[in-house]
């Protein structure tokens, strides 16, 4: 194995941890003993993690990934990573100390994106182009992709009319873009406040608070739900008969979707897995100037409640991270 002298690394890492389902205050930072990596894997020193939805439903004790760790509490969330090498297992051979690398880890029911270090399969982690920063490193994963593969799902083409909500949010700012990119035109929910950011990104906005979104744009061939729930349900009406519907939300995605289908929509509920390559593409669109990646806010890791308090509401304009190492 290759490392930093074991005198530079620490005997124990720093974590986030989630300690009992409720509020945000019931995450508390916890000391962990520092292992080697084993033979395919990278530790990574965490310069950011990236803080999403998914993390504070966990929190909160909703969906799967709580349903199945309720009896491995504490359990440290967080799935997007960005930092530096610091040592190599003895069968990988692509990375050296020192690198700057990215990767979306432990998805759906590991984890452990929150800690000062991690070990990590060195097949999941993207190299970072020089000019790409560790910020927008950490921010791009889990959300590009989710972003990356709605849009497969729904097969946007040029000619698609797509109509994209919570437009100025993580997932879906990266997602106006790509749509953009793919010469589709598109529409996207969001604040008066994000008006003008969302038309930055090349779409036009549409105001969820001045009434019916199916009473200000003409229908859409296809509908991105990223919010789910009463507000993707009354997305449908914006949708044309034979239209296509991707659903994120994965607790209200069996609702949204029978009542797409009874409306002669295609509808489809997703979640997102995790792809080296497609991380490795938006990385260099990144470089390229191609894709903006915003970063809202970032908050030392011993401030994560606050951070999940912004995430939960609702009113982020791209992305919240954590950074680790400051902790």
């Amino acid at each position: 194995m290759a490392f930093y002298p074991m005198a530079s690394l620490p005997a124990s890492t720093q974590q986030l941890a989630i300690t009992a389902f409720g509020e945000a205050n019931t995450l508390q930072i916890q000391t962990s003993a520092l292992s080697e990596p084993q033979d395919n894997q990278v530790m990574v020193a965490v310069d950011f993690s990236s803080v999403n939805p998914i993390d504070a439903k966990t929190r909160a004790g909703l969906g799967w990934a709580a349903a199945q760790n309720k009896d491995n509490l504490p359990w440290v969330p967080g799935y997007d990573i960005a930092g530096h090498v610091v040592a190599i297992g003895d069968n990988v051979t692509h990375f050296v100390v020192g690198e700057r690398v990215s990767g979306f880890i432990g998805f759906p029911l590991q984890a452990g994106a929150y800690s000062q270090y991690v070990n990590v399969e060195a097949a999941d982690l993207s190299i970072l182009p020089d000019n790409v920063s560790l910020q927008v490193a950490a921010s791009l994963p889990l959300a590009g992709q989710t972003a990356w593969q709605a849009l497969e799902k729904v097969k946007v083409k040029a000619s698609d009319r797509v109509l994209i909500l919570a437009g100025a949010g993580g997932v879906g700012h990266i997602a106006v873009q790509l749509a953009v990119a793919l010469q589709a035109t598109v529409f996207a929910t969001g604040s008066a406040d994000n008006k003008a950011f969302i038309e930055q990104l090349g779409a036009t906005a549409i105001d969820y608070r001045c009434g019916e979104i199916a009473n200000q744009i003409e229908p859409v061939d296809i509908l991105i739900d990223l919010m789910g729930g009463d507000v993707g349900m009354a997305a449908l009406m914006s949708v044309k008969s034979g239209g296509r519907v991707v659903t994120i939300p994965t607790m209200t995605a069996e609702q949204v979707c029978q009542q797409a289908q009874s409306l002669g929509l295609e509808a489809t509920g997703m979640l997102v897995s995790p792809t080296v390559e497609q991380n490795n593409t938006m990385l260099e669109m990144v470089a390229k100037g191609q894709l903006n990646v915003e970063v809202a806010a970032i908050y030392p890791l011993a401030d994560g409640d606050k951070a999940h308090q912004q995430i939960e509401s609702g009113r982020t304009r791209g992305k919240i991270l954590l950074a680790v190492n400051n902790a």
